[in-house]
């Protein structure tokens, strides 16, 4: 059996995909390590991994919630730059901290986060396999496709290509502090230099939970990449309590903004509104940033809380307003049901993207937002057959892509073989 070390975020989005995978491996018989910051600790042990605490000065819990209350403040490409400055400062923990303690705790291999760029140069200082694991939208770059960091349309135009090789171009230069601390650690450690950025994703086997009907088409994805689906469940969640029996029995709507980028609240109070004439019910989660006392006076009375049991709540709900976080994105597909979007930053004006390109739900941007026309969008995919039976495409495509499953045996056999694990033909 492997011992693994596991490298990623540790935000809700990123731990969620990670870690039913980690569970569905020590469940056959390997060992889970978890590298993590303070605020992971009490969601790795109440998953049952073993835990090396990393970055307790950078990453201590105060300055994690001042992080964290920063970013849910900031919207855009401001946002998107303060998220990489996080990123290349997580960067240079995991390079100085992860180096030593895997060492001390004899890892056999790594799984990494797709956007923990700097996992590859440790897995490559460390001399051991590593498989990369997209939990949110993949990062790989194509000029057909638009950067993940913008709303663009899927376009086939002459002049598309041009317009997404800019919008990389811009990520790249904003990615430079991130690229400076590895390379930095690259010097130092006496590995070569990268020449592309594809060198921070694993040669033996990229995963990506999203199905492949998810993704705009793709030309030049390594044939080691895997489109699994999903792999969500409660591992490592927090249980919540939550008053089903408030639910009235009419078509619910259940709108939420994530985690992290939830400080807007002016976007709760468009949502209400948009909501509060329509034969439907309200359930807005807050996701933390607040408390249901912080809004006495919304239109149409929603129930309002801080966190509720989504996965549950996503089994009865006909519509979701969402940031288009990929996981909650997935999770509502999961479960066929159609989606507003109304895209913050990072990967999420991707997935809204997405979301409309494949017909499962209507994409509103922060630049267009207002009552009417989100009120309108609401009812068009409440209402419209169209959307709920594109969600219920994709739900039938994540339930063949593989999942938890089918992710676990490409991991063991990339690291029992040591070579590509090819897809299946």
């Amino acid at each position: 059996m492997t011992h693994f070390g596991i490298i990623c975020p540790t935000s809700a989005g990123h731990i969620n995909t990670m870690f039913p995978l980690a569970r569905a491996l020590q469940e056959r018989g390997h060992k889970i390590t978890v590298f993590g910051t303070p605020i992971a600790q009490a969601k790795v042990q109440a998953a049952g991994f073993n835990m090396r605490l990393i970055g307790e000065t950078e990453f201590s819990l105060d300055k994690v919630a001042k992080i964290y209350t920063k970013l849910g403040e900031l919207k855009g490409l401001a946002a998107t730059k303060y998220t990489l400055q996080t990123i290349a400062k997580r960067a240079d923990v995991n390079l100085r901290e992860i180096s030593k303690a895997a060492k001390e705790e004899n890892i056999e291999a790594l799984i990494i986060d797709q956007i923990c760029f700097e996992g590859a140069t440790i897995a490559e200082y460390l001399n051991v396999p590593f498989v990369t694991l997209c939990s949110a939208l993949l990062t790989n770059q194509e000029n057909t496709v638009p950067p993940w960091i913008q709303p663009w349309k899927y376009n086939q135009a002459w002049w598309a290509p041009l317009r997404n090789k800019l919008g990389y171009s811009l990520f790249y230069r904003i990615k430079q502090p991130i690229r400076e601390v590895i390379s930095e650690y690259r010097q130092k450690w006496n590995l070569p230099a990268y020449d592309s950025e594809e060198e921070y994703n694993s040669k033996l086997a990229i995963i990506c939970q999203q199905p492949a009907e998810f993704e705009f088409p793709r030309k030049n994805l390594p044939a080691y990449f895997h489109f699994t689906g999903p792999f969500h469940n409660n591992t490592g969640r927090q249980m919540i309590d939550f008053p089903f029996d408030k639910l009235n029995g009419k078509p619910l709507i259940y709108a939420s903004m994530g985690t992290l980028q939830n400080r807007l609240q002016y976007i709760f109070e468009y949502i209400a509104e948009a909501c509060a004439e329509l034969e439907a019910q309200l359930v807005i989660s807050l996701g933390g940033s607040a408390e249901p006392e912080t809004f006495p006076k919304l239109a149409g009375t929603p129930l309002v809380f801080k966190f509720v049991p989504q996965l549950e709540l996503l089994q009865k709900a006909s519509l979701v307003i969402t940031h288009a976080g990929l996981n909650t994105t997935l999770e509502s597909l999961s479960n066929g049901v159609p989606m507003v979007a109304i895209p913050v930053t990072n990967d999420q004006p991707g997935v809204a993207s997405r979301i409309a390109w494949t017909g499962a739900g209507e994409m509103i941007t922060l630049k267009n937002l207002n009552i009417p026309k989100l009120r309108e969008a609401v009812k068009r995919v409440l209402t419209e057959d169209s959307y709920r039976e594109n969600a219920l495409r994709l739900q039938e495509a994540i339930h063949k892509a593989g999942g938890v499953n089918g992710a676990a045996n490409i991991i063991e056999q990339a690291v029992a073989t040591g070579k590509p694990v090819v897809q299946s033909t």
